[in-house]
């Protein structure tokens, strides 16, 4: 199973074995198998010395432990200890197993039942069912609240890790739905992922694409997407790359030739420190808007791209600022199967900027929303009118489904929406003052509206303030609404 989005988010997939986290993940900014081993004339003349020691130490623990631990443990440990002695969070020794459970999740190689969830409100929802999956096969839908895995109530997020499992078991799931209790039982299967998602909004002409990884075939199918959406009439295009963790530098190389025609893609430097540019030749100019979306989860490979569209003044970036790992591994193969995956380089976007453990900040900056940072992007894009439509578990923009979310709080009478997503739909900006307890909301006019919590105008809820909307309506009249069932239809001019 691997948890990618790591605050509500989680996707039942993986092998069913491990969690990837993001140290882990976003370490794959660049992966090259390389088989040929150092020279051993070189290391017996250096290094014999210090082999022998190794060697003593390994003969007097074969001869005198009575532990009853194995020499492959004790040499697998002693691997580690050197490769941990990099203090690097991104060099690693992998098993064969490990390996092969790394490389399936950066190519989007899943077991599981194919849903994604999102625990919030102590009620564990399906977002999105994915096309073909177990789940799909099964009758799960997008809305379903889990109550119960097998035997097991769904109390907390954790409870998230009930459904995960080996290839060809069965779970058995057990659902509200429109207030009946259902219950499906599914057998867990494999299946590979899409690596790029795309939307077409057709009133304003906007493409969208998402890429979730930079897997072996993410540039393959962003061709695919790219094409079908200017067969359609794409005028502009908003790419996606919140919550990419990273992957191939290959796949994201040959995803910039899209965009730009001759360029920089990145400075690199090795062990010398000497800069040396990674040049795109013989690309294409993309001939159009392009807004880069961001997240303090887009990391690795997705910052390389991001810093190139920027530095290449291709795109507007908007969001938040990225995760900042500007180092770059290759796994390197070893004899007895295992294998080693080290930094071997770091780089600079192309206008020379270090990022690493900082990020690159977003020229727009929209924080702690998803949805306001969507509807931001397609703003910018050009989209002219809006209607939003979201629950808890499910997020559409002028009539098309994107991955997200809308929370409402309501108070007898009184409907709270974020008010970020509600900033965001006057193309405005927000401020907070702690003194007086109150938030303004400037709109694109320069038109002003103060909400205080001594006049009930506004809730906070886990640090997110969420504003009344019959109030936001009275000083924002563009804005119209309607709240029903769960689920908040909101439009703007």
């Amino acid at each position: 199973m691997i948890i990618k989005k790591l605050r509500h988010v989680a996707l039942i997939s993986l092998l069913a074995i491990s969690l990837i986290g993001l140290p882990h993940t976003a370490g794959a900014a660049s992966v090259t198998t390389v088989t040929n081993s150092i020279s051993s004339d070189t290391t017996e003349t250096n290094e014999s010395s210090d082999l022998a020691i190794i060697q003593e130490v390994l003969n007097y623990l074969n001869a005198y432990n009575i532990e009853g631990v194995e020499r492959e443990d004790f040499i697998e440990n002693a691997i580690r200890g050197m490769v941990y002695a990099l203090d690097d969070p991104y060099s690693d020794y992998y098993t064969k197993e490990e390996l092969q459970d790394f490389m399936n999740g950066m190519n989007q190689q899943y077991v599981g039942i194919g849903v994604t969830l999102r625990f919030t409100d102590e009620k564990l929802y399906i977002t999105d069912v994915l096309a073909g999956s177990p789940a799909q096969n099964a009758g799960l839908r997008q809305g379903d609240v889990i109550v119960r895995v097998g035997s097991q109530p769904v109390t907390s997020g954790e409870d998230i890790l009930l459904i995960q499992g080996e290839e060809n078991t069965e779970v058995v799931i057990t659902v509200i739905r429109s207030g009946k209790a259902l219950t499906f039982p599914i057998t867990r299967a494999s299946f590979v992922l899409p690596s790029v998602t795309s939307h077409f909004i057709d009133s304003s002409k906007i493409g969208y694409i998402a890429i979730a990884s930079f897997s072996e075939s993410a540039d393959k199918e962003f061709v695919t997407a790219l094409n079908s959406l200017r067969t359609a009439g794409m005028r502009s295009l908003v790419l996606d790359l919140r919550d990419n963790l990273g992957g191939y530098v290959d796949a994201a190389a040959k995803i910039a030739k899209h965009f730009i025609k001759d360029g920089i893609l990145m400075y690199t430097a090795d062990q010398s420190n000497q800069l040396e540019p990674v040049l795109i030749k013989d690309g294409e100019d993309i001939g159009m808007p392009v807004v880069i979306l961001t997240n303090e989860l887009t990391a690795s490979a997705s910052e390389i791209l991001t810093g190139a569209l920027r530095d290449n003044g291709v795109a507007t970036v908007i969001g938040a600022q990225t995760y900042g790992k500007a180092r770059i591994q290759n796994v390197f193969s070893l004899s007895n199967g295992s294998s080693l995956k080290l930094t071997v380089e770091h780089y600079l976007t192309p206008k020379k900027e270090d990022f690493n453990h900082i990020g690159l900040k977003p020229d727009i900056e929209v924080t702690n929303n998803d949805a306001a940072q969507l509807i931001t992007g397609l703003y910018k894009a050009g989209l002219r009118q809006i209607e939003v439509s979201g629950s808890r578990s499910s997020l559409s923009i002028n009539g098309v489904s994107f991955s997200g979310y809308i929370d409402v709080i309501q108070n007898g009478s009184k409907v709270y929406a974020p008010s970020r997503l509600l900033t965001s739909l006057v193309r405005g900006n927000v401020t907070w003052s702690k003194e007086n307890q109150k938030l303004t909301v400037t709109d694109i006019n320069g038109v002003k509206a103060g909400f205080t919590k001594a006049a009930s105008s506004i809730k906070i809820v886990n640090n997110e303030t969420y504003v009344e909307l019959h109030d936001f309506r009275k000083k924002f009249p563009t804005i119209k609404w309607d709240y029903q069932q769960g689920v908040l239809n909101i439009a703007a001019k």
